[in-house]
């Protein structure tokens, strides 16, 4: 998993990252893990109502899981051809960053990110938050952290540092949910910034997802700077981890962690 706290742990500054992953939505969509039904519900139940802001929406996966758990959702996106597809998919999306968007007056029960905070600035974020949220309104910001399963995590460390050693960020040998777990922390401190919210708290989910070789590998070249690899460095990428998925079976159990932060908004 690539370490995502870069430059200084402000990875919001890393646009042209934040700003890659249109280049293929329609692979983004099709292989990005979705969200625990536990946690999505656990949301949904702490709301004051059913109206919600999808801030960094991408193609819309989390916002189709609240869609159908009953709540109204807006989407917000930096990315039209992210935006695209989350609009051909039934969500209503308008492209800005979350930090420029014009809300025109209009506010809600809940504001989500999911995946997406840590290209926001997280105190102007927590602030810009405050002021869309109805008193009693939550903000509810939650990663995916994945961890590979032993003997797997190192080979795929091996394929990086193989293929892209000049790329230490990735790294699956340490705890991946530390690196979201600072995140978090990041983001409650925002919030507590911003001086609108009650005390942040956080919640850790646990599930699991098992892949085939081919289904890994499709999901791949969505993650971190994959999306601007030269096609020849991404092949021999793929090639190395297939191989290493080959010499566990040809699939695995990856387990996932929910990690995500909230706080209430306060009158």
């Amino acid at each position: 998993m690539p370490t995502i706290l870069r430059e200084n742990n402000q990875p919001h500054r890393l646009r042209q990252v934040a700003e890659s992953f249109g280049t293929d939505a329609e692979r983004y969509d099709r292989t990005r893990p979705r969200y625990p039904d536990a946690l999505v519900e656990r949301i949904v139940a702490a709301a004051p109502g059913p109206d919600l802001l999808d801030v960094g929406c991408g193609t819309g996966i989390a916002a189709r899981q609240f869609r159908a758990a009953g709540c109204t959702v807006l989407g917000v996106e930096p990315d039209e051809r992210m935006a695209g597809l989350a609009r051909r998919t039934g969500v209503a999306c308008e492209v800005s960053t979350f930090e420029a968007w014009d809300a025109a007056g209009r506010t809600f029960d809940t504001v989500i990110a999911a995946q997406a905070w840590h290209w926001v600035d997280p105190v102007t974020g927590a602030a810009k938050a405050a002021e869309v949220l109805r008193p009693g309104g939550r903000l509810a910001l939650f990663w995916n952290a994945f961890q590979p399963p032993p003997g797997l995590n190192e080979a795929f460390a091996a394929a990086y540092r193989q293929v892209l050693p000049e790329m230490p960020g990735y790294d699956h040998t340490k705890p991946v949910t530390e690196a979201y777990t600072a995140m978090c922390a990041m983001a409650a401190d925002g919030m507590r910034e911003a001086g609108a919210f009650g005390d942040p708290e956080q919640w850790h989910i646990g599930w699991e997802h098992t892949y085939t070789r081919d289904a890994w590998l499709d999901q791949v070249p969505t993650h971190g700077g994959g999306t601007r690899l030269p096609p020849a460095k991404r092949d021999e990428l793929l090639s190395a981890i297939g191989a290493a998925i080959d010499a566990m079976g040809g699939a695995f159990t990856m387990s996932y962690t929910a990690v995500a932060v909230t706080a209430t908004r306060t009158a």
